[in-house]
């Protein structure tokens, strides 16, 4: 190879190792071998010969060593980035989130620990603030109530309704409403036609029954007497059946009656007149009520309970009578065993004492049935009772002093304020009051603004 070749290619080598040694982001690098060459003059034809052996070869290291740089250079740039992005990221992370190996502890998030999670720890004077009262769950025998809307009645055994019997006119009344009556007082006058047929009827037969009677069965005939004797039976029992008294009949017979037709209506028991609807000169159809009599001494009060019949109140149940200025014990009487049409509840009938005559009847009252669980039972108060997170009924536990945690409960029978309760252990201290404050604190403390 000739002299001139050479020094081409020196001359070609010297300007890569220039370019790569000033080219940017790379002037820390040392100067190739290759590059150093152009500084040493040519020798003789032998060295030129070796040059010219290993000058494709040496052309070939110095363009991979000049690959090799470059893509060194862009790794070292990229790793220079992602230190940096890393280093940006991992201080955002800790400044941000917070959830170092110490943000567990403090949010509460640990895997393992999920009671933990769930539990709130309040300071004494929170726990003033809010009112929150603990107390130690024991078997307890409960006296509860049980509350019923109800109605003072009149008593049906003990009232009368009085009415005609016939067809009548009434020509006077005799008393007036919300008089006390006694038993044979008259009550209302009232005239009928058929009354006025049966008096008659009685007039006739009673002369007659006294003939036959004194002359004897002997002397009138067994027909005559029989048929006398039947006469004035019937014309007696119809008189009774209309309303009439022994006392009227013994003046039929004295031919006392000033008019045929009029009879009175008298009282049948003691009591007080709850109702007269009727007016002098009415005519007044059979069997439509006129006056109500009822005594009330002794008074029904009808208690609405839900259909449920879950719930016994066997004859005997002691209650208390409500009414705004008054207070009175009552016992159940009677059970319906159906089922109101319209309200659709089953009525309960107590009887209530009523000598002063303070409670009447049409008055509403509230009715507080008394009962006692036959066996200890774990109760809480209905306040005490909070729904969790997954909707079942919970009770808060301090499990240590200011420490609260949740335990799901199921439920029993409602006993009045109280609620009977199971899946607490008998001595636990349940929060009885402020149980909405400790589930608002577990809520607060569960809220996790990182989603994690």
């Amino acid at each position: 190879m000739n002299k001139t070749l050479l020094i081409f290619l020196l001359g070609t080598l010297a300007t890569a190792g220039q370019a790569e040694t000033t080219s940017p982001g790379h002037a820390h690098e040392e100067t190739s071998p290759d590059a150093a060459l152009t500084a040493e003059p040519p020798h003789d034809s032998h060295e030129e010969e070796d040059h010219d052996e290993h000058g494709a070869h040496d052309k070939h290291e110095t363009a991979e060593e000049h690959g090799h740089d470059e893509h060194s250079d862009e790794n070292h740039d990229e790793d220079h980035a992602e230190d940096e992005g890393d280093d940006h990221g991992g201080k955002g992370h800790e400044e941000e989130g917070g959830h170092d190996e110490g943000g567990h502890e403090e949010g509460g998030h640990d895997e393992g620990g999920h009671d933990e999670g769930a539990a709130a720890t309040l300071t004494g004077g929170q726990m003033t603030l809010a009112d929150i009262q603990v107390k130690a769950l024991a078997p307890q025998s409960v006296d509860y109530s049980l509350y019923a809307p109800g109605e003072i009645m009149s008593n049906g055994y003990t009232s009368f309704r009085v009415s005609p019997r016939v067809p009548s006119v009434v020509l006077r009344r005799h008393v007036a409403l919300g008089s006390h009556v006694k038993q044979g007082q008259p009550l209302v006058t009232l005239f009928s036609e058929s009354v006025a047929q049966a008096q008659a009827d009685y007039r006739r037969a009673w002369p007659e029954w006294q003939r036959v009677q004194k002359l004897g069965r002997g002397t009138v005939g067994e027909q005559r007497y029989i048929s006398a004797k039947a006469d004035l039976e019937a014309a007696e029992a119809t008189l009774l059946a209309y309303g009439l008294t022994s006392e009227d009949l013994k003046a039929l017979q004295t031919q006392k009656t000033k008019a045929l037709g009029e009879y009175t209506l008298r009282a049948e028991i003691d009591g007080s007149v709850l109702a007269d609807d009727f007016e002098q000169g009415q005519r007044i159809e059979a069997g439509a009520p006129m006056i109500t009599l009822a005594d009330e001494k002794e008074l029904w009060v009808e208690a609405h309970l839900p259909a449920d019949r879950s719930l016994a109140l066997p004859e005997g149940t002691k209650a208390e009578v409500v009414t705004p200025n008054l207070r009175v014990p009552a016992v159940v009487s009677q059970e319906a065993h159906t089922i109101d049409p319209v309200t659709r509840t089953r009525t309960v009938r107590l009887l209530v004492d009523n000598q002063s005559h303070r409670l009447h009847p049409g008055q509403f009252a509230e009715v507080f049935f008394q009962f006692s669980t036959e066996k200890p039972v774990l109760a809480v108060p209905e306040g005490a009772l909070m729904r969790g997170a997954d909707g079942d009924w919970t009770v808060f536990v301090e499990d240590h002093p200011g420490e609260f945690k949740p335990v799901e409960v199921e439920l029993g029978r409602s006993l009045g304020l109280l609620r009977e309760i199971s899946g607490a252990a008998p001595g636990a201290r349940v929060v009885t009051e402020g149980a909405f404050f400790v589930a608002s604190q577990i809520a607060k403390g569960g809220f996790d603004p990182h989603n994690h």
